[in-house]
C-alpha cells in the first residue's frame, strides 16, 4: 500500500463486528437496546442520588460520577457504530478517530480512578468510622474528582500527540467497531515503538496502581470487618463493599480479558467481542448491581418512580 503522511490520511475504515449483511439489523437492534438501557439506568442513579438527601454522602457523590463516566463512556462508541451500521458505511474520518480515541481513554481512565477512590472511601468508613466526616469531607472529595480528571487529561493528551506523529497508509482498516489505540499502532505504518512504551508505562500507572490500591483498602476492611461485633454493621458494610467489588470485579475482568485476548489471540473477532463487554456491558450493568444490591439506592429509586408516578 501506498503510504502516507497522517495530515494527508482522511479517513479509517472500522471493520466493525461482522460483515454477514443479514447480521446487521441484529447487531443494530442489540447494541440500541443496551445503550439505551446504559444511559437511563445511568441517569436514574443520578437522578435518585440528586433527588434523595438520604444519599448525599461522598460515597453517592463518587457513584454519580460514575455513572456519569459510564454514560460518556459508552456514547463514545455505540452511537458512531449505529449510524455506521444504518448508512452501511465503514468509514470514520482521521479527526474523529483520534476524537473517539481521546475521550475513550479519558472515560476508561476516569473508571479506575473513580474506582479506586470508592474503594478508600469504603476504607475511611469502616477503618476510621469516627474521623469519616472529617476526612471525606466536600472540598476532599471534589479535589480527589478534579485531580483524578486532570491526570487522566494529560495522560490522554500525551498519548494523543504521539500518535498524531505517526504515519498510515492509504484505507488503513482498524479490525474493531471503534478506533482503540492498541489496534491503531498496530496498523500505522511508522515505527511505534515510543507510542508502545507510554502505552504500557500509562496502563500500569492506571490500571495496576489503582487495582494495588483497591486490593489493599479491601485487605484492610475485611481485617476491620472480622473483628466488628454487629451484625447489623456487617451487614450494612457488605451491602455497600458488596456492590463496589462486583463493579471493580466486571471492570477489571472485561479488561484483563480483552488483554488477553489481544496478547494470545490474533483474531479481531474475539478482541472486539471482549471490547464489549468491558465498553458497553459493565457500563449497562453498574446500575443494576448498585440498585439490586444496595438498599440505600434501592430506596430511593422507589422514592423516586413513586414521586414521578403521583406526578402523572
Amino acid at each position: 500500500m501506498e503510504a502516507e503522511n497522517h495530515t494527508e490520511v482522511s479517513q479509517f475504515l472500522l471493520l466493525g463486528l461482522s460483515d454477514d449483511p443479514n447480521l446487521q439489523p441484529v447487531l443494530c437492534g442489540v447494541f440500541l437496546s443496551m445503550y439505551l438501557f446504559t444511559v437511563l439506568g445511568n441517569l436514574l442513579i443520578i437522578v435518585a442520588i440528586i433527588s434523595d438527601s438520604h444519599l448525599h454522602t461522598p460515597m453517592y457523590f463518587f457513584l454519580s460520577n460514575l455513572s456519569f463516566v459510564d454514560i460518556c463512556f459508552t456514547s463514545t462508541t455505540v452511537p458512531k457504530m449505529l449510524v455506521n451500521v444504518q448508512a452501511q458505511s465503514k468509514s470514520i474520518t482521521y479527526i474523529g478517530c483520534l476524537i473517539q480515541v481521546y475521550f475513550l481513554m479519558i472515560f476508561a481512565g476516569m473508571d479506575t480512578l473513580l474506582l479506586t477512590v470508592m474503594a478508600y472511601d469504603r476504607y475511611v468508613a469502616i477503618c476510621h468510622p469516627l474521623y469519616y466526616m472529617v476526612i471525606m469531607n466536600p472540598r476532599f472529595c471534589g479535589t480527589l474528582v478534579l485531580m483524578s480528571w486532570l491526570i487522566i487529561f494529560w495522560v490522554s493528551l500525551l498519548h494523543i500527540l504521539l500518535m498524531k506523529q505517526l504515519t498510515f497508509c492509504v484505507g488503513t482498516e482498524i479490525p474493531h467497531f471503534f478506533c482503540e489505540l492498541a489496534q491503531i499502532l498496530k496498523v500505522a505504518c511508522s515505527d511505534t515503538l515510543i507510542n508502545n512504551i507510554v502505552l504500557y508505562v500509562s496502563a500500569a500507572l492506571l490500571g495496576v496502581i489503582p487495582l494495588t490500591g483497591i486490593l489493599f483498602s479491601y485487605s484492610r476492611i475485611v481485617s476491620a470487618l472480622m473483628r466488628m461485633s454487629s451484625a447489623g454493621g456487617k451487614s450494612k458494610a457488605f451491602s455497600t463493599c458488596g456492590s463496589h467489588l462486583s463493579v471493580v470485579s466486571l471492570f477489571y475482568g472485561t479488561s484483563l480479558g480483552v488483554y488477553l485476548s489481544s496478547a494470545l489471540t490474533h483474531s479481531s473477532l474475539h478482541n472486539s467481542v471482549a471490547s464489549v463487554m468491558y465498553t458497553v456491558v459493565t457500563p449497562m450493568l453498574n446500575p443494576f448491581i448498585y440498585s439490586l444490591r444496595n438498599k440505600d439506592v434501592k430506596e430511593a429509586l422507589r422514592r423516586l418512580i413513586n414521586l414521578v408516578a403521583s406526578c402523572l
